[in-house]
């Protein structure tokens, strides 16, 4: 799952010519307007405000990629533009986003921050270290500019919460996708693993986690940014190329987030998330998020 943030033609690309090339359905996300005020980190991202790249886009639509939403723009976005960019994404791609994937800091966002935690120790702990005011994200709060809760509800499939720094994401979230009683503007949620860009990508997928992969028939959903370091001057990183080439030889089953959604869907019994189960989630997200800061700061 490609999330849009610096996202251009010219670096990612190359990237889809590839996955394309070796039988790889992927989603991805986009913004379906501009950003007028500006952004200090995400100026270089290219929206669908631009002609070529709605092209570019509506090319791997038909070419079986999934589109998913990654809010309005790349800054913070009030109610109105949300759901004009939502109408956007409707008449570019024939219906609405069914797979969601909240941005950084948008103050928009669903039920972010802090209030993607249940353990108190873990939401004092992230409250104190993420910078952010607790009452920062408001996209669930109705009488907020920033309030579309009833629209997302109405409107989206999948919402992407916790992520970790495993391949395999079966045994931390077996009951994925799944509804969350505390969390109901969001119909379904699911898990991802984290890849920052393309070095942690290429750490991710390397070949002993492809062999644990296959080895575990484990289910996998990798959170990345093809605009970080994927392609550079028209070329795919050669790392990433061969990692991927030899993950397609593997014969696994390479779909869409909301397709394999589905199909984990299907096969479910219940819809809601066991209590223990999400307490561990809770506890190793918090454990990853450390470690994965960690190995950030000594790169």
């Amino acid at each position: 799952m490609d999330d849009t943030d610096v996202a251009t033609i010219e670096n990612v690309g190359p990237v889809y010519r590839l996955l394309h090339q070796l039988g790889f359905r992927t989603t991805k996300t986009v913004w379906p307007v501009g950003c007028p005020e500006g952004s200090r980190n995400f100026s270089s991202s290219q929206t669908l405000d631009e002609p070529a790249y709605v092209e570019f886009v509506q090319g791997l639509a038909a070419q079986g990629f999934e589109i998913a939403f990654h809010g309005a723009t790349m800054e913070s976005s009030e109610r109105a533009r949300t759901i004009a960019a939502l109408e956007r994404f409707r008449s570019l791609f024939g219906g609405p986003p069914r797979v969601y994937a909240s941005h950084s800091y948008n103050r928009e966002n669903l039920y972010w921050g802090v209030e993607r935690l249940d353990v108190p120790i873990l939401r004092a702990l992230y409250a104190r270290t993420n910078g952010q005011p607790p009452d920062w994200y408001q996209g669930t709060r109705p009488g907020s500019p920033w309030w579309w809760g009833d629209v997302a509800q109405e409107t989206l499939t999948y919402v992407r919460n916790l992520s970790f720094d495993a391949i395999n994401l079966t045994p931390i979230n077996p009951s994925m996708p799944y509804r969350d009683p505390r969390r109901p503007l969001a119909p379904w949620w699911f898990s991802a693993s984290d890849a920052e860009d393309v070095g942690e990508f290429n750490r991710l997928i390397d070949e002993a986690a492809q062999d644990r992969l296959e080895r575990e028939g484990g289910v996998s959903i990798v959170a990345t940014h093809l605009g970080k370091g994927f392609a550079r001057d028209g070329r795919v990183d050669p790392t990433t190329e061969r990692l991927l080439t030899r993950l397609a030889a593997k014969g696994g089953w390479f779909v869409p987030v909301g397709e394999l959604l589905d199909w984990l869907r299907e096969r479910r019994t219940e819809e809601f998330l066991p209590a223990a189960e999400w307490r561990a989630m809770q506890w190793r997200w918090a454990r990853d998020l450390v470690t994965r800061r960690i190995r950030w700061k000594f790169r």
